[in-house]
């Protein structure tokens, strides 16, 4: 096992190669054990990643896609073992690593850099006017926290949550955060598939994909838009390779080429290890935002087709004219909007030719059930939301909801981020749950809507929040406007990380700033009760056990739900009871290489402190405040009394515990998917007639996307190249079509800084090598979180408020300081 690097990415030994055909094979088997034997040394990469997605094991941290009822010996992927890998890590970040290393010397390092530290070990703490972070025991973290909390206005304190946190840590930290006073959820959600829910919300009654595993699988066309599953999801490669070999057509529509979507070596095949399989029929190369224009188009061909008397196969019309009549609303407007639709407009929106779309046309009429699968291309642009209502209105037209092999499928990112928002991780629950929460608990939860992730960073830039405490994740480095959030978070009076890991959100802090590390994924979890399991969402609404089984990393590190238990306790203790049910939570001592915790010091002048005698207002609330009844301390040591209040309050759990005992866990209902209905105000699916939008861009400017690097998930980088695109050693790279470089008057090679503009605003980030990239024209493409910076927060999905981080519009110009 090697020991963390001591410098972070050169990008001076950037290489540039050839983008690759293919996908996974024998390099990424041996790039994914490189990186385990690094993080874990042999054995313990050998008994824990044979564990991972098993029925008796722990859920791969990484994404969401779902597994079949039989599994593999290794039901992994290259990305799912580095995700392993990263938090099982043998490396540490003890107390003494902070007494080297300063926060403005953290502000120093890349994310790469500082991912690789290792596990967080204790709770640590910077004081105000402070140089370094020092350890604190978690009875004072807890206090710290408390007192910031009581001293303002609950709606003053953000409450962010990644996708990573389990059922059962969503459901209890969106109770105590309700209990407090405030709907303040912001969720890494609202950054990716917001636009999704909205759209599925609005159109088929429920937020979430409508297909199964083995829909994706025994589909006749699928349609893979604005999504790259050989990095972001490997394992749906197996699932595209199986409905593959049963018949189906593969279309892919992106603006890249992307190798897990041409070419895919199945790794627990020999054959797949030797021959592979082509995956795609066809590659359409769209323009960035041109997905609306291209559906419209295919609305409007099938609409064509059905007047000339043709059929889509296996019945005798096109439309599947019984559905449309018994169970969708909007149809006549639809078909008069899309009548209209001007072709020249969907040349200029797609940059594809009449001819491409209309061969799409043909295979949607071939297929008798057709998938179409999405993922952040399409959800991260100013008009994703009625370009997602397009989709659902074409596979209305035939039929293709609540049909085998046919269905919605967006295609989530993180591992629980789904589930999170079934345990009401939302700034807008539906009353029914607030009604179903208070009924449980006691109380009058706030009905009010909280900040989204952009109204939480207005919030803070404003001067309207206080306190900023995030259930994982890397605020700073997901968010949008990086300048702008980063200033934003410094003029917080406290913030609060909740981490496996190091990261830059632990760099840029409030005033005062605390770092609690938790538990992982693969982490043994013993409470009072014994060892725990929690359980997760998959993409596809299957939800499962997960328990991991290595040693913590330390007996300072606490699980969410712990952290969360003991938290509430204070917030919601007596005055007589300072500390809650369970009196305090440990000792106060720290590890040996550290400095004492010192003394409590440094909050607000008016926070309530245990101890003096004045009578609390819990989170800020009148005197009459009723928090949620909850037995804290027995929720912490028995996590199956978190799932009977789960049960009792979000609909589809009866017998939870029992169902997550059967292998592969259960499915939530799904109406559409059902039984075909829907839970619109209609009761019928909608069909809408959307205004078509697209990015307008002026002369000399591009539309850039943000994107991940093959060695990365998320903000986090797992190592220093991206070989599918033909990148090594380096990530400030821009990739731009050949003619596009040459119309700018920059050469392949050159170092350029990229500007984006927005309301006569500019956003510049520096040194960026320009790659002539077959991408489509006026296209450029760039990783995040390096270029979040040119994302402006003020630019987001109209009615989701996702960020536009795949619609940037550009300018290139060579590199300020020229290198």
């Amino acid at each position: 096992m090697a020991k963390a690097p001591r410098t972070g990415i050169d990008e001076s030994q950037l290489r540039v190669g050839p983008p690759k055909r293919t996908s996974v094979g024998v390099p990424g088997i041996a790039h994914a054990m490189s990186v385990a034997l690094d993080q874990m040394g042999p054995v313990r990469s050998a008994q824990t990643l044979l564990r991972v997605n098993q029925t008796d094991g722990f859920d791969c941290p990484g994404c969401a896609w779902p597994e079949k009822k039989e599994r593999h010996t290794a039901e992994f992927c290259e990305n799912g073992a580095k995700a392993v890998a990263e938090e099982a890590t043998k490396r540490r970040v003890p107390p003494s690593f902070f007494v080297e290393h300063s926060v403005a010397d953290l502000r120093t390092k890349d994310d790469y850099w500082l991912g690789q530290q290792g596990r967080l070990a204790h709770p640590m703490i910077l004081d105000a006017g402070a140089t370094h972070y020092r350890p604190i025991s978690w009875d004072e973290a807890f206090d710290e926290v408390v007192a910031e909390l009581r001293a303002c206005d609950p709606d003053e304190a953000i409450f962010y949550t990644s996708g990573r946190t389990s059922n059962e840590a969503a459901f209890l930290y969106q109770l105590m955060v309700r209990g407090y006073g405030t709907n303040n959820l912001p969720d890494c959600s609202n950054m990716c598939h917001e636009s999704s829910g909205s759209a599925l919300g609005e159109t088929i009654g429920i937020g979430k994909g409508s297909v199964s595993l083995e829909d994706v699988e025994n589909a006749s066309l699928l349609i893979i838009a604005g999504q790259n599953p050989g990095t972001n999801h490997p394992r749906m490669l197996s699932s595209l390779e199986q409905a593959k070999r049963n018949g189906a057509v593969i279309v892919a529509v992106n603006p890249l080429p992307e190798a897990g979507l041409l070419g895919f070596h199945n790794p627990q095949t020999a054959l797949g290890l030797t021959k592979g399989i082509e995956l795609a029929d066809d590659f359409l190369q769209i323009r960035l935002g041109g997905d609306q224009a291209l559906f419209q188009a295919l609305g409007k061909l099938l609409l064509e087709a059905e007047a000339q008397g043709r059929a889509t196969a296996g019945r005798d019309t096109v439309l599947d004219h019984e559905f449309l009549r018994s169970s969708v609303n909007g149809f006549e407007a639809y078909a008069a909007h899309v009548g209209a639709l001007d072709w020249a407009e969907v040349s200029t929106a797609t940059g594809l030719t009449r001819a491409q779309i209309e061969g799409l046309g043909e295979r949607l009429l071939a297929s008798p059930a057709t998938v179409v699968c999405w993922a952040m291309g399409l959800t991260q642009h100013r008009h994703s939301v009625a370009m997602l209502r397009d989709i659902v209105n074409v596979l209305l037209l035939q039929g293709n909801i609540g049909r085998p092999g046919a269905g919605v499928c967006p295609v989530r990112g993180h591992s629980n981020v789904q589930g999170d928002r079934t345990m009401g991780i939302f700034e807008r629950m539906p009353a029914a749950f607030h009604d179903a929460l208070d009924t449980e608990f006691g109380f009058a939860s706030p009905r009010e809507p909280g900040a989204d992730t952009v109204g939480a960073i207005e919030a803070m830039r404003d001067g309207n929040a206080k306190v900023f405490l995030a259930m994982g994740g890397n605020f700073v480095r997901a968010t949008p406007d990086s300048a702008v959030t980063e200033e934003a978070m410094s003029r917080m009076r406290l913030t609060v990380q909740i981490s496996t890991k190091l990261n830059r959100s632990h760099a840029v802090t409030g005033r005062r700033a605390l770092i609690l590390p938790a538990l992982g994924r693969t982490d043994r979890d013993t409470q009072a009760g014994g060892d725990q399991r929690v359980t997760v969402e998959d993409s596809m609404s299957m939800v499962h056990a997960s328990q991991g089984r290595l040693e913590p990393p330390s007996r300072h590190v606490l699980s969410e739900v712990s952290i969360i238990s003991r938290l509430a306790q204070r917030l919601f203790a007596r005055p007589d009871r300072a500390d809650g049910d369970g009196g305090r939570t440990d000792s106060g001592s720290t590890e040996a290489d550290g400095a004492g915790a010192g003394p409590v010091g440094g909050a607000a002048a008016d926070a309530w402190r245990p101890g003096t005698g004045a009578t609390p207002s819990v989170g800020g609330s009148s005197a009459g405040h009723t928090p949620p009844r909850v037995d804290w301390a027995g929720l912490e040591g028995d996590y199956r009394l978190i799932r009977r209040h789960i049960e009792a309050v979000v609909p589809g759990f009866t017998d939870y515990e029992s169902r997550i005992d059967e292998p592969g866990g259960f499915a939530l209902p799904h109406p559409p998917r059902d039984s075909r209905t829907f839970a619109t105000p209609s009761g019928r699916a909608e069909m809408t007639a959307n205004a078509l939008d697209y990015p307008r861009v002026p002369p000399g400017r591009l539309i850039l996307q943000t994107i991940r690097s093959h060695d990365q998930f998320n903000t986090t980088i797992y190592g220093k190249d991206d070989r599918y695109r033909g990148v090594h050693g380096g990530r400030r790279v821009v990739f731009v079509h050949t003619d596009d470089l040459a119309e700018a008057g920059v050469a392949d090679g050159d170092m350029v800084d990229l500007i984006s503009e927005f309301e006569g605003v500019e956003r510049r980030a520096q040194a960026f090598r320009a790659i002539a990239y077959p991408t489509a024209r006026g296209c450029a493409a760039a990783y995040f979180p390096e270029t979040n910076v040119l994302v402006p927060l003020g630019s987001y999905a109209e009615t989701s408020r996702t960020p536009t981080s795949k619609s940037v519009i550009i300018r290139i110009e060579p590199a300020v300081d020229g290198s």
